[in-house]
């Protein structure tokens, strides 16, 4: 089981959390500069005897902090597991198999699933379109992973998108997986970085209240995602989903606790600390907040899922 790299919400308290409870805790990295990324990794090893991770997004807009710097303070810090996402680990599969480390990567298709194989990538995780967040795929998870399963039968595949409870864990191993990557669930647990307001949308929101778009594209354009439908992408969808002269576009609706503007299209995720309209922001999430409706420890999550999944086993 894979708590997955939601972005700013992971922060170390989540990631040694997971760990602890015997599953692989991750870090998101890569908008964070190399000094903070340093800080991050030595107070979650502090934290934790547990395995724990880093993703790295290759994003050519965050080129400010490169990978190669990310990837040098992750090894110097002896991280062991790396992900990758929107984007190709084959750069940097041979440095981090000369520090013996595991390497993932995220696909949305076969095809994108033999390519990394093929650069050398350990693991793959199929990410279904049912993910929350910015979502790789146009394929269900249902239908993706045993695609990929068949397609690279030598090659462990985790399921992405979906998943929040021990049936739909139960269900992606008798598809063939290897494990289980999850998001949405642990946005509602105690440790998640997420603001208050942010957390308790997810858990009152149902499998229907979530919208898939390119809406949120501030900072990092043109890339698909799934949000809580909010007031601006209800106004958006009234306006008849306009690609300029959006409703409210430019405008100022919460400060970040440093007190820099955060604008109604960013790509930004609500945090504690900001002030503001924090809910007209992009409230990430996958259709199974559906699934999530209540608030725990993320080690009780952990553990909770672990004893779903072998019941559902079980009753197979």
């Amino acid at each position: 089981m894979v708590q997955a790299p939601i972005g700013s919400a992971t922060c170390p308290e989540l990631a040694a959390a997971v760990a602890d409870a015997g599953a692989l805790g991750m870090l998101a990295i890569t908008w964070r500069d190399a000094a903070t990324t340093r800080r991050l990794l030595a107070e979650t090893d502090q934290r934790t005897d547990g395995v724990f991770g880093v993703n790295i997004v290759e994003d050519p807009s965050a080129k400010d902090v490169p990978t190669e710097t990310h990837l040098e303070a992750c090894l110097d810090a002896g991280v062991e597991v790396f992900s990758f996402s929107f984007g190709t680990a084959a750069p940097y599969v041979e440095r981090i198999h000369d520090r013996d480390g595991t390497v993932l990567q995220s696909v949305g298709s076969a095809e994108e699933a033999e390519n990394a194989v093929d650069a050398g990538v350990d693991v793959l995780v199929a990410q279904g379109w049912e993910a929350g967040g910015h979502v790789q795929s146009e394929v269900a998870t249902l239908p993706l992973v045993p695609r990929i399963v068949d397609t690279v039968p030598d090659t462990p595949v985790i399921a992405a998108g979906g998943i929040a409870d021990g049936r739909g864990i139960a269900a992606v191993l008798t598809l063939g997986a290897a494990g289980a990557w999850l998001g949405t669930r642990f946005l509602a647990t105690e440790e998640a970085n997420v603001h208050r307001r942010y957390r308790r949308r997810v858990i009152e929101a149902n499998e229907t209240e979530t919208v898939y778009s390119n809406l949120f594209d501030e900072g990092w354009p043109e890339v698909p995602h799934r949000v809580i439908e909010n007031a601006t992408v209800s106004d958006w969808n009234a306006a008849g989903r306009p690609e300029s002269h959006r409703p409210g576009e430019g405008e100022v609706v919460a400060e970040t606790d440093a007190g820099d503007p955060v604008h109604r299209y960013e790509d930004s995720l609500a945090v504690p600390g900001m002030n503001g309209d924090v809910e007209e922001l992009p409230l990430y999430a996958g259709q199974s907040a559906g699934l999530t409706d209540t608030i725990r420890p993320a080690g009780c999550v952990v553990e909770t899922l672990t004893e779903e999944t072998l019941e559902a086993l079980q009753k197979r």
